[in-house]
């Protein structure tokens, strides 16, 4: 939870700009939370709401265009700005049309191999399917999709359980990069769950499910940078791109902060979101307000946060 909402903290520091973008994020709050709408809903709206102002008052991100200088100098950067782009790097459509015909042959050669081997309605096919969706929705990074891979993993298709998940989450933070570590979690264990190959081999069932689902969230992701690298490359200062990108940003924000809370009702009620006080994990409320407070205060890194956290979360389950 602390780690989450010091990460919305940090994007917040640099996207939040001006009082609309401030408005463009507790909306996506309140509609996430409040209003159950959906995450690729939110993000369309925030970049139409990004070309609008743009539009009428270009004037609002021009501070997001504007190249931004770092407190800290390492000397000359060996590829700045003013570095040519090379030969690969500039955008083309040309290359634009063949990175995604090759994209869509790859995906589709190894869905219809799943489909052929396994049938349409088979466990590895809706995984391949899912997650190629969050694939393509992991704008702000991997805290902004998490939500949706949790409520496609846990209560549509019921791949493995809330507590689960949650410990899919907490082994995500240990590595750069949660979502991939997550994502391969839930295939292994729905692959365990639902053992596509039999009972007799359980094992080999989560193994295939785990490769099945990190190759489709891979792959989109791949195709995307090679993609949109040169494109966002050749469009630098441009508002006409940075408008509706910084408003899609700032909505991410309040989905991220949604998701602490999310963390929050899952983790402070193990046992179920009720009115009831004595239900509260007060330990975990307690570790939470000290992990914010190292992260807020004292600025420890999150690794060194991790592992200590990790022993006192030991020594609890030892001694209770």
């Amino acid at each position: 939870v602390a780690i989450v909402l010091f990460a919305a903290y940090r994007i917040g520091l640099r996207a939040l700009k001006n009082k609309l973008l401030w408005s463009i994020t507790f909306a996506s709050f309140v509609a996430i939370v409040f209003l159950n709408v959906p995450f690729p809903v939110i993000l369309v709206g925030a970049a139409l709401i990004g070309l609008l102002a743009h539009r009428y008052k270009p004037n609002l991100f021009a501070d997001s265009a504007a190249p931004h200088a770092s407190k800290q100098h390492y000397g000359k950067a060996l590829i700045d700005d003013d570095t040519p782009p090379l030969a690969h790097a500039i955008f083309s459509f040309k290359k634009m049309i063949r990175l995604i015909v090759i994209g869509i042959c790859i995906w589709s050669v190894s869905m219809l191999l799943i489909v052929l081997c396994f049938g349409i309605d088979a466990t590895l096919t809706q995984m391949g399917w899912f997650f190629t969706k969050a694939a393509l929705l992991t704008f702000g990074g991997a805290y902004a999709v998490l939500p949706y891979v949790f409520q496609g993993a846990v209560g549509h298709y019921q791949w493995l359980t809330a507590p689960q998940m949650m410990d899919g989450l907490a082994l995500g933070e240990t590595t750069p990069g949660p979502l991939i570590m997550v994502v391969t979690f839930v295939g292994f264990v729905g692959g365990w769950t639902q053992p596509f190959l039999g009972v007799e081999s359980t094992l080999m069932s989560a193994i295939i499910a785990a490769c099945v689902v990190t190759f489709f969230t891979f792959l989109p992701s791949f195709i995307l940078i090679l993609l949109g690298a040169p494109f966002i490359e050749s469009t630098q200062n441009n508002l006409h791109l940075t408008a509706p990108l910084s408003a899609i940003t700032a909505a991410v924000v309040g989905v991220i902060v949604s998701l602490a809370l999310f963390f929050a009702g899952h983790i402070f009620w193990p046992n179920g979101l009720v009115n009831d006080w004595a239900n509260i994990d007060w330990f975990a409320c307690a570790a939470t307000l000290l992990a914010l407070l190292l992260l807020f205060k004292f600025k420890l890194g999150t690794i060194k946060l991790i592992g200590i956290f990790a022993v006192i979360g030991l020594l609890h389950h030892l001694l209770r």
